[in-house]
């Protein structure tokens, strides 16, 4: 008997931590810097107390501009959604008023671990992908979801041809705006650029993501590449609030997956299924069902209000 007491002192122990440290977490005042007002966990400002945030997210604040450093390079930071779980960043170099102005760094997909780290292991800060559950279909009567993985932006990718291009209408012309050498014709792609697409003479000069979605139409004008390099694009950080509503509030030893459900909401299915086996385990030692009810709904309200 006094294996299942101690059993239950160290489950509800357990649920008590998490408790106590989303509190924690939360304790920290906003930070700000210009135009963002709403720096919180997990973003933090260098210089914000140690316990505040999450270093891996950590901002810095120059001359009244919100930086974020990702790899190499430092972009200015437009907005943070919390709802979302996405950061949207700038590249410096592209200032909204000069269409002759083309990002400074070379950024695409490929930068990111979770492009081609599927076995998610050692993943980086930011992805580039949102894993969502799709609407259900029905096969042979049985009702089936599917996981997607939907990318937060596209590429923009700029090609130096030595010879015009007028037969394929994904090339751009970005005259009078932008020209790399005196000889010689520029022009941007709208996504991704494959073989088949790559004209003889020309070469990628640069590659830079956007997440404004108006290049999903049959025909744009530079001009209007150029305003969708000027919104920015977006990059994920869902995988730390994954960490923070799922891992925490189940197993800190675990990862934390989890995807959109077609509610709006993280699901955290594949460590619920965990948890409840803990608890089946629970209510065979304990063979005290009102007990271990109690401890399941305890569960769920921490899961259902995260805050």
């Amino acid at each position: 008997m006094w294996r299942e007491s101690a059993f239950l002192v160290i489950l509800l122990f357990r649920l008590h931590q998490i408790s106590a440290t989303k509190h924690y977490v939360h304790a920290c005042p906003l930070s700000s810097c210009g135009k963002l007002t709403n720096i919180t966990h997990p973003f933090r400002l260098k210089g914000d107390p140690d316990r505040c945030g999450d270093h891996r997210y950590e901002l810095t604040c120059e001359n009244n501009v919100t930086i974020l450093s990702l790899y190499s390079g430092k972009y200015n930071v437009q907005a943070i959604n919390y709802n979302n779980f996405t950061i949207r960043v700038v590249d410096p170099g592209v200032r909204q008023s000069n269409c002759s102005s083309i990002p400074l760094y070379f950024l695409s997909r490929s930068n990111f671990s979770d492009s081609y780290n599927f076995l998610e292991i050692d993943m980086d800060a930011y992805q580039t992908t949102q894993e969502r559950l799709s609407e259900p279909i029905y096969f042979n009567h049985i009702r089936m979801r599917e996981v997607l993985s939907k990318p937060v932006s596209e590429h923009v990718v700029f090609m130096n041809c030595n010879h015009t291009v007028s037969d394929n209408g994904k090339y751009v012309d970005t005259a009078p705006c932008v020209n790399w050498h005196s000889k010689g014709y520029t022009y941007a792609i709208a996504g991704d650029l494959i073989a088949e697409e790559l004209e003889v003479g020309c070469n990628v000069k640069l590659v830079t993501p956007t997440s404004w979605w108006g290049l999903n139409t049959p025909q744009y004008s530079y001009s209007e590449m150029h305003k969708a390099l000027a919104y920015g694009f977006e990059i994920s950080w869902m995988n730390r609030a994954c960490q923070d509503i799922c891992a925490n509030s189940m197993d800190s030893s675990m990862d934390g997956s989890c995807i959109w459900d077609t509610s709006g909401r993280l699901d955290c299915s594949l460590n619920c299924h965990r948890f409840l086996s803990i608890l089946s385990i629970c209510e065979m030692r304990l063979r005290n069902q009102i007990l271990c009810k109690a401890i399941c709904m305890y569960v769920k309200q921490v899961q259902k209000n995260p805050e």
